[in-house]
């Protein structure tokens, strides 16, 4: 596969390709390395063979998120190549910047975790500052919280069910408590340190656009909030990062009503126990392999319970 990825590739940049390379990390998505005659790197990011090309495989949607909000002055790589045309390997493709950046591992072990947080918060104001016609996206409709709760409902029926037995309850929580709706913003759907890289404590790059949306921009400060709540479930997979940051230290940095937030924490646990239980599924069924999955059945159960127990305290 690499030795087609390889020659599409220069025929699209009309430029020499000395390597791709799986980018090892990460447990979505097919990604490569790729570097060019002269030493330059770029990531190369293609959708599943043979998916039909809307939401998460819309490469192409993510080059656009990610040109605009580079041209904004938003720390994201900017897209030198893409095509909406299968021209690589028979799918579209977005090329990168490789950006000099590290992970949130590296990271976290040299630097302070409420500078690192304060870092992501800053930037996630930003995005969320930002006008709808400098997004990329700006054209389409936006996603309410009833909506965003059935797509993530569907999810949750897909689970093993003996993970999820308590979905129900929390699902029909969510669903009596739903807040007042903001003005809708650019939301990233995904926004933990796991997906940004940092130079020194900096967000230097937010990277994975692949459930952006329209839609309420408190999404995004809950998916931090769960990166906060994970770190009880000790000895669990957390690739989102682990850092020593309490869920009242993000709700300072960005000026959050806690009593406000609680609806959207609670929908962010509903969110992610949906996903990891939907991934484990399909690793259970070999559609999908990645073993991490099997480490976080009690963080899809605590999850659910932590959900509950937060709309229990607010009805």
């Amino acid at each position: 596969m690499s030795d087609r990825i390889k020659a599409d590739l220069e025929t699209q940049l009309h430029a020499r390709v000395i390597a791709v390379d799986p980018i090892p990390e990460g447990h979505s998505g097919f990604t490569y390395f790729v570097t060019v005659d002269g030493g330059k790197r770029y990531v190369l990011r293609l959708p599943p063979p043979g998916a039909r090309i809307a939401g998460p495989a819309d490469v192409v949607r993510q080059g656009r998120i990610m040109t605009a909000l580079h041209a904004a002055a938003l720390p994201t790589p900017a897209i030198p190549a893409m095509s909406a045309d299968p021209v690589v390997d028979g799918r579209p493709f977005i090329l990168m910047e490789a950006v000099d950046g590290e992970r949130i591992e590296k990271a976290a072990a040299e630097h302070k975790a409420i500078d690192i947080a304060a870092s992501a918060v800053a930037v996630l104001k930003r995005l969320h500052a930002l006008p709808l016609d400098q997004t990329g996206i700006g054209d389409e409709e936006s996603v309410g919280l009833q909506a965003e709760m059935m797509r993530w409902a569907m999810l949750m029926q897909r689970s093993p069910e003996e993970l999820t037995t308590r979905a129900g309850e929390l699902g029909s929580l969510l669903a009596i408590t739903l807040p007042v709706e903001r003005a809708p913003t650019l939301v990233h759907g995904d926004y933990h340190y796991g997906n940004m890289l940092f130079r020194g404590p900096e967000v230097v790059a937010v990277l994975d656009w692949e459930i952006a949306q329209i839609g309420q921009p408190l999404l995004d400060l809950g998916c931090l909030v769960i990166a906060a709540i994970r770190r009880q479930y000790q000895g669990a997979p957390n690739p989102g990062g682990a850092i020593n940051v309490t869920v009242d230290d993000l709700y300072r940095l960005y000026g959050a009503d806690p009593d406000e937030m609680r609806w959207f924490a609670a929908m962010s646990l509903y969110k992610y126990a949906s996903i990891f239980g939907y991934n484990l599924m399909l690793h259970r069924r070999g559609k999908r392999p990645d073993p991490m999955y099997e480490g976080l059945t009690t963080t899809i159960t605590g999850m659910i319970d932590e959900g509950i127990q937060l709309l229990d305290r607010g009805v």
